[in-house]
């Protein structure tokens, strides 16, 4: 145990770990998969530690994000959302770029600003945001402020949970992680339930 936290230790404080968190968010705005939420908040909770610095981290992840969801953007202009539109009717990611879609003709702005905290909603959003050819200059004013706040949310979750568990950063970062899996779920159930009311009061 102890040979992997300071493995952890070493990668996390090592000035490499700034390339990494932008690699990392910018990849993780177009392939959800990719642990973007997990790298910032454990990067937050060494930063209670004092390394890495707290404003490098959250500035790098917010950067980050951005260029990745300007990339997403851009793949949807060349037609990924329309691509999207072709998958099997039950898949997720067609479900994901239908609802989308739906949101962005509502509240455009606003919804790419709430999408950013659910993985693959925000891909969907901006692939959507591109398909539909939404204004770049309101598109990268929305989006700014959407993912500087994101990396300001999970950089201080991350931090606050490496003070709270000073000695043992690797409980640290597992209450991190866990409380940002929690509200992203708490997100998604919100946004099911309301999707489902809608369908209820179409029905009727």
């Amino acid at each position: 145990m102890q040979s992997v936290l300071d493995l952890l230790h070493d990668t996390v404080t090592s000035p490499w770990v700034y390339l990494v968190i932008f690699l990392i968010t910018a990849v993780d705005a177009v392939f959800p998969a990719v642990p973007g939420e997990t790298v910032v908040v454990t990067a937050g909770v060494f930063a209670a530690t004092g390394k890495p610095d707290l404003t490098a981290v959250i500035v790098l992840a917010a950067v980050g994000a951005l260029a990745g969801d300007s990339l997403s953007y851009a793949i949807g202009r060349g037609g990924g959302a329309n691509r999207l539109a072709r998958l099997p009717a039950e898949s997720r990611r067609r479900s994901g770029s239908e609802w989308a879609r739906r949101a962005v003709d509502r509240r455009g702005g606003i919804i790419l600003m709430t999408a950013r905290y659910v993985p693959g909603g925000r891909t969907a959003v901006t692939l959507t945001m591109g398909a539909v050819r939404y204004p770049l200059r309101p598109f990268l004013l929305f989006d700014t402020l959407a993912t500087g706040s994101w990396a300001v949310y999970c950089g201080l979750l991350g931090y606050f949970g490496g003070l709270a568990f000073e000695r043992h950063p690797v409980t640290g970062v597992l209450v991190g992680v866990g409380l940002s899996v929690a509200i992203t779920g708490l997100l998604e159930g919100i946004r099911q339930l309301r999707r489902h009311a809608r369908r209820r009061a179409a029905g009727r």
